[in-house]
């Protein structure tokens, strides 16, 4: 949904936001800041109002957020039409290389996606860093657990464990629901909370979507999945990872392990339309509403920063 504002207050937005001139190549948009200025009509390098069209896809953990901060935009900018979608970080990531989309939005580096052959089109993708995601294993609120240690974790999604009550839980089979090999949500929790990767298991469901997935887990007992805390709500059991609680204030501390940077690439520098979009999604109005509003976690607040790698250090 496109929200347009009235020519009256089209008539009072009576100063503009000069943006800033493209920053050196391979630099992301968490160190690109677009200041802290809101979502107001913005002009081109020429002075005329900024115009054109952005698509971006890929990863559903990250979806809710551009689609919200792109109504904004959208609003403040008439000439500018943004289309988000989702597919998971691969299929971002694949897009964006071959040039399909404008932005390729994944929660992991895209160096971890696009290895081997496709290794050189990673090399020409610029980062922007938007935000950190956090993510949670969550079940069916009647199986009857808090929380999971890793070694059960790995136990459920190898299938070693196959009922809540070995677990502690009610006597349930276990249902698991999967995110595809594409996705970047399932990277992060293979990497971080389970540190493997695991097989697509015999019964279980497969999902593209996280809000599919959550619907699912929240309607199918002895359901487990995993989900981006922007999608967490009551029709799910959100679990504790080795007693850890996934809270914003354990992942900026580092205490909860399992999150990841939130990235929109671009291939090569983005045109002016596309960079003043997402300069808006490193503004204060982004960072501190949008960003903290849907669950995410502004990249500034961090006290701990990780690689491509996955090694974390303390800031």
């Amino acid at each position: 949904m496109q929200f347009r504002k009235s020519w009256i207050m089209a008539l009072a937005l009576t100063s503009v936001v000069a943006l800033s001139a493209c920053g050196n190549g391979g630099n992301n948009a968490a160190t690109n800041n677009g200041g802290n200025a809101a979502a107001t009509n913005t002009q081109n390098s020429s002075g005329a109002e900024l115009s054109g069209s952005i698509l971006a896809s890929g990863s559903t953990a990250l979806q809710p957020l551009v689609e919200q901060a792109a109504e904004k935009f959208m609003d403040a900018n008439a000439g500018v039409d943004i289309q988000v979608q989702g597919g998971g970080s691969g299929t971002g990531l694949t897009q964006v290389a071959e040039k399909q989309v404008d932005i390729g939005n994944s929660d992991v580096f895209a160096e971890e996606k696009l290895k081997d052959a496709d290794a050189e089109k990673a090399a020409a993708l610029v980062d922007h860093q938007v935000a950190v995601v956090a993510i949670a294993a969550v079940s069916n609120p009647d199986a009857g657990v808090d929380t999971l240690t890793k070694q059960q974790l790995v136990d459920i999604f190898t299938g070693k464990i196959k009922n809540w009550s070995e677990v502690g839980g009610a006597d349930q089979a276990i249902q698991i629901i999967n995110r595809p090999a594409s996705s970047g949500t399932r990277a992060t929790f293979e990497s971080f909370a389970l540190g493997t990767k695991t097989d697509d298991l015999p019964g279980s469901i497969q999902e593209d979507s996280s809000g599919t997935v959550k619907k699912i887990i929240g309607e199918t007992p002895g359901a487990i999945g995993y989900l981006a805390l922007s999608y967490l709500d009551d029709s799910v059991k959100t679990l504790s990872y080795d007693g850890v609680e996934p809270s914003v204030d354990n992942v900026i501390s580092g205490k909860y392990p399992v999150w990841a940077y939130e990235h929109m690439y671009t291939n090569g520098e983005p045109n002016e339309t596309v960079k003043a979009f997402l300069d808006f999604m490193m503004t204060d109005e982004v960072q501190t509403g949008d960003v903290v509003e849907l669950g995410y976690i502004p990249a500034s607040q961090m006290q701990v920063s990780r690689d491509v790698a996955g090694t974390v250090t303390t800031k």
